[in-house]
């Protein structure tokens, strides 16, 4: 006799979520690869998130990219290498911290990806009715809301 499972986790809003993320870093993978960028997706996030805040520590990157220090650590080496970013030596409650800018040619790269990159997004974008995707966005924003309160996160 079957044990009877009131709910799969296949059938849930989080397994839905999970695909929907999957496939959405697929397609920035291929747009990436297809255009050769010379840059990674995750290295094309940590710099946009450097242009929507002026300076960051690390860990302030890890947190808003969702990958733990030591992986943050290896992709600002890397965009320090390609002298997309710099790091300033200063103090943060009472401790040395290296804070982590753009440079104009991390501005310069930036702005040649999403160029390139726009373009494949909107495909997408324009066939989804805007309102529904305005709505999913916010949705999105709101359960995003509710699982930081809900889940421990150690960066």
């Amino acid at each position: 006799m079957k044990t009877q499972i009131h709910e799969h986790f296949t059938d849930t809003i989080f397994y839905q979520i999970e695909l929907t993320a999957k496939y959405c870093k697929l397609l920035g993978q291929q747009v990436f690869e297809k255009f050769n960028l010379g840059i990674s997706l995750e290295e094309y996030s940590v710099l946009d998130v450097l242009t929507i805040n002026e300076s960051l520590c690390q860990r302030d990157i890890a947190k808003l990219i969702l990958k733990d220090r030591a992986n943050t650590g290896k992709l600002l080496d890397t965009l320090a290498e390609k002298n997309f970013i710099t790091r300033e030596l200063t103090v943060k409650n009472n401790r040395p911290v290296k804070l982590v800018k753009i440079t104009e040619e991390g501005i310069k790269k930036i702005n040649e990806v999403a160029e390139k990159a726009r373009p494949n997004y909107n495909l997408v974008k324009e066939k989804i009715n805007k309102r529904n995707l305005s709505k999913v966005g916010d949705l999105l924003k709101e359960l995003r809301e509710i699982l930081k309160e809900t889940i421990e996160i150690q960066i």
